[in-house]
């Protein structure tokens, strides 16, 4: 197939393009190259064409879709941004660039798309309350957190000893801890529209906690890991946040780029969601500690400050993905932070 790469210079999308060039894939990518992101000219092996701009650009747009048979679309806004504020430029980007995808796939013939999704669009994780059952909680108090009482509440009996389970691609959407979130989900929502409405095929793989070498340096975007990856790499503690228990699930880039790659060969029509997850859920203390460790480094802090709208457990099941595309995570967490831990991360500044 002949497959285009939307955000294909970024972090994840150049490990997707690597990763269909292997598969014997024709690679086109488009990439707006935001200067936060991106410091020169994009590293793409010579064989890919390489179009310089944004998917809003309708012109832009329509001449990069030309001979393409399917789509994998990771240009997005991500992150935190300054919350509220940025919402206008969340939507922009992510909402309607992805309209404006669909339009124009629809208007070349095109019926194949992979949309990068995010764990983010579940909110808080999945519980079992011993009373009640299964449990979705809603964020947490503020004065409980102050309080350091930092696990979730039932939302029927209000005790805070609840036992998080993974979450499953069933389990509904609740993106209200993020603006990203929002878009994210409505993103879902458009692609899933478009399959129906055109009989084509879109899969969503909802990434985890993405990981790996080239993640951005000291950036806002990249997550837990890459904060704690840019703390290690200048020689300062990573700071751990509430009392480092907080559990996710993180997975290695290249792991996310065979997800791409698999979900190529999904034929049926319609709409279809993946968790693209380890199943190997770990705790942020984890993280810190396994990153400091490879460098040498010193010890997490547990600080105890919190932020409001984090989530306290959110790890998934891959399940689905593993049955349905033949798909197997290959990178445990020990080699991955000790790779992730001494490779080079993107815009890093040289050290003596």
């Amino acid at each position: 197939m002949r497959v285009l790469v939307t955000g294909g210079a970024g972090f994840i999308g150049t490990r997707v393009v690597a990763a269909l060039l292997a598969a014997g894939h024709e690679v086109r990518v488009v990439d707006a190259l935001i200067p936060s992101l991106h410091s020169g000219p994009p590293d793409l092996p010579p064989d890919v064409e390489f179009r310089h701009g944004d998917i809003r650009d309708d012109d832009l747009l329509r001449s990069a879709l030309r001979g393409v048979d399917a789509v994998s679309h990771h240009a997005a806004m991500v992150g935190r941004g300054r919350e509220i504020r940025d919402a206008a430029e969340f939507s922009s980007c992510n909402d309607l660039g992805t309209a404006k995808l669909i339009v124009a796939m629809t208007e070349a013939g095109i019926d194949r798309l992979i949309h990068a999704s995010s764990v983010a669009i579940y909110g808080e994780g999945r519980y079992h309350c011993a009373e009640h059952g299964r449990v979705r909680p809603g964020r947490r108090l503020v004065a409980d957190l102050e309080a350091g009482s930092f696990e979730p509440r039932c939302p029927e009996c209000h005790r805070a000893d609840l036992t998080a389970e993974p979450i499953e691609e069933t389990d509904f959407a609740a993106p209200v801890y993020s603006v990203y979130a929002g878009t994210k989900a409505t993103q879902e929502h458009l692609a899933a529209a478009w399959a129906t409405e055109t009989g084509g095929r879109a899969v969503a793989l909802r990434y985890f906690c993405v990981y790996g070498p080239d993640m951005p340096f000291n950036s806002p975007y990249t997550g837990v890991a890459g904060t704690f990856r840019s703390a290690v790499m200048v020689g300062r503690a990573p700071r751990v946040y509430e009392d480092g228990r907080s559990r996710r699930d993180y997975i290695h880039v290249s792991d996310v780029a065979a997800a791409n790659v698999a979900a190529l060969g999904r034929d049926e029509p319609g709409f279809r969601a993946y968790n693209v997850a380890s199943g190997s859920p770990r705790s942020i203390h984890d993280v810190a500690t396994a990153l400091s460790t490879e460098v040498g480094g010193p010890p997490p802090i547990v600080c105890g400050e919190f932020r409001a709208a984090d989530a306290r457990h959110v790890f998934g099941s891959p399940a689905r993905l593993m049955r349905e595309l033949d798909w197997r995570p290959t990178v445990d967490f020990a080699s991955g932070m000790w790779e992730f831990a001494v490779a080079p991360m993107r815009g890093a500044p040289h050290l003596a």
